[in-house]
Order: structure tokens, then sequence, then C-alpha cells
């Protein structure tokens, strides 16, 4: 039941790779827990030839062993999977009832993201004489970050099709696999034909003339991944003497933060983001509150 209920997230949810494994690790997870207390029974099928049997109190007692092992965050997500199958279960008329409904989630930590000033962007997309072609590379995936606040995984699945250079767009799949279109700067595109000006050669050895071809290619000529790119922004944020904490999502942090310190709504912001909820986005109006507090108190002659 653990496989058809991924393959349901993927073809009718839209759930990302990385989602469904993470969903399904934690599944396989839960259901080891149960088969060490003796929790499963015969009919059906979940992993191998066992049905989940579960209630309420199993389900915390679950969560509860959990606590002290793993970050708040993870056990939420673990739990959503968990919910989210009993419902797959309870919908397709295998149980009555889903035993995780009532079950609340842990309480997050609110947390400001972490976030590089003007300054350091600056700093992290200047670039010394680019004679390597993976320097050239390296510069336009920095710039296409921080010019459009994309995700990682966003960015890494962008094919030639996804730049319009004229109207100076980007088309997007984000999670759900929902399309959305994201301008994107002057700087970057610059540094994007840059890059496929010098990989031309090896585009066309490839066979790479379909618009369906990746962007951003690796040493290998495929494309590019998720874990690549994040070494890439660490790397260069260390050469410029940056937190070795700047990640792909640092970049979309900025994204959103320098958007809002300049003006712009945060209605706005929440569909560059791509997020379903404007609560999602009202994490980043917390740094340019604290920001326009500091300027108000320097400045008001009335604030002390």
């Amino acid at each position: 039941m653990i496989r058809s209920f991924i393959d349901h997230m993927r073809d009718r949810k839209g759930y990302s790779p990385h989602t469904l494994r993470s969903y399904e690790t934690d599944l396989r997870q839960f259901h080891r827990f149960l088969v060490s207390r003796e929790r499963t029974v015969q009919r059906g099928s979940i992993a191998g030839g066992e049905m989940i049997s579960a209630d309420f109190h199993v389900i915390r007692e679950y969560l509860g062993s959990l606590y002290g092992r793993c970050k708040r965050t993870t056990i939420a997500r673990k739990l959503s999977a968990i919910r989210s199958f009993f419902l797959f279960l309870e919908k397709n008329g295998t149980i009555q009832g889903n035993p995780a409904a009532e079950v609340a989630s842990p309480k997050l930590e609110k947390t400001i993201p972490t976030y590089l000033l003007v300054d350091e962007v600056f700093r992290l997309l200047e670039s010394p004489a680019r004679e390597k072609t993976l320097d050239v590379r390296n510069l336009a995936i920095l710039e296409v970050l921080y010019s459009s606040g994309i995700r990682v995984g966003e960015l890494v699945a962008l094919n030639l099709s996804s730049m319009d250079f004229d109207e100076r767009i980007l088309r997007v799949i984000g999670k759900g696999n929902k399309e959305r279109i994201v301008p994107i700067g002057k700087k970057a595109l610059k540094a994007v034909k840059e890059y496929l000006q010098k990989t031309a050669t090896m585009r066309r050895r490839l066979g790479y003339a379909s618009e369906n071809a990746p962007l951003f290619l690796n040493v290998r000529g495929g494309r590019l991944s998720a874990r690549t790119v994040a070494r890439i922004t660490k790397r260069k944020a260390l050469d410029r003497g940056l937190s070795p904490e700047v990640s792909p999502h640092s970049m979309r942090h900025s994204f959103a933060t320098h958007l809002l310190d300049g003006g712009a709504d945060l209605r706005s912001v929440q569909e560059l983001l791509g997020h379903a909820s404007l609560s999602t986005t009202q994490k980043y109006t917390h740094v340019s509150i604290d920001r326009l507090m500091e300027v108000y108190d320097r400045a008001h002659p009335r604030s002390k």
C-alpha cells in the first residue's frame, strides 16, 4: 500500500521526487515501529504482506519516541506523511476514519530566514576573469538564483525553453507541478548567454539542440543536481569571505528580503516565490520590520 500511495501522490497530486522519497522513508520507518510493537494485522498489504493497524494513541506514542532524536520540523513532516497515508486508505475504503486526523502537529519555532545584505550579494557575484567554463556556469547559476528567487530544485529543472531572453522571463515548474512566470534581470540574462556561448560546442556534440535540453550542465554533460548547486554556492561564499552557511535558499531569502526592503508589496513577492499561502511569505517581513525599527530608532526625535 505504501507503493500505491506514493504513486498516487506523484500521479494525482504532483508531489516532487524529494517529497515522495521523504514520505516513503517516513512511512517505512513508522511501519517498522509498529512491527516492533506487534501493531500490525495480517490482511491487506502495506510493506511486504502486512497492513498497518494504528490508532490515535499509537501514533502519539510513535511521535513521542522521535523527540530528542529529530527536529520538530522533521517530526511534523513525518506526521504529515502518516496523516496523508491514512486519508488515502480511508478514501479507498480500506479503513474507516483517519486515526491521525486529530493528532496535533508539534509547535514549530519561528525562525527568521538567513539572508545576505545587498553588499554581500554583490561581493558574492563579483567575479575575476572567467576563462573556465565552470566559472562562467557558476556565476550564471548564482545570478539566476538571486535575480529570480527560484528554488534550487526549480533551477536544476530549467530547460533551454524555460528562458525567454526577449521577454526577460523564466517559466518555472514549482511545487505541485504548477507553472509560474518569473521576471529575470539583465545581468542574469547576460551571465546565462555567456555560459551558453561557452558550452555551445559541447551541446552540439551531445545533441542538445532541442529546447528541452537542460539549461545547466554538470561536467559530464548531464543535468546539474541540487546538491552540486549547494556545493557551488557554499564554495563561492567561502572564497568571497562570507559565511559557510550561505546556500541556494539564502539567495531566495535574500531575493525576497531585498524586494520588500525596496518597496515591493507582499502579495507580489508571494507570486514571485510561488507560495500557495501568504502566511509563508510573511516570515520575510520580520527582517524588513527589524530594519525599519533600526531606522526609526536612529532617526526619529521622539523614539528614545
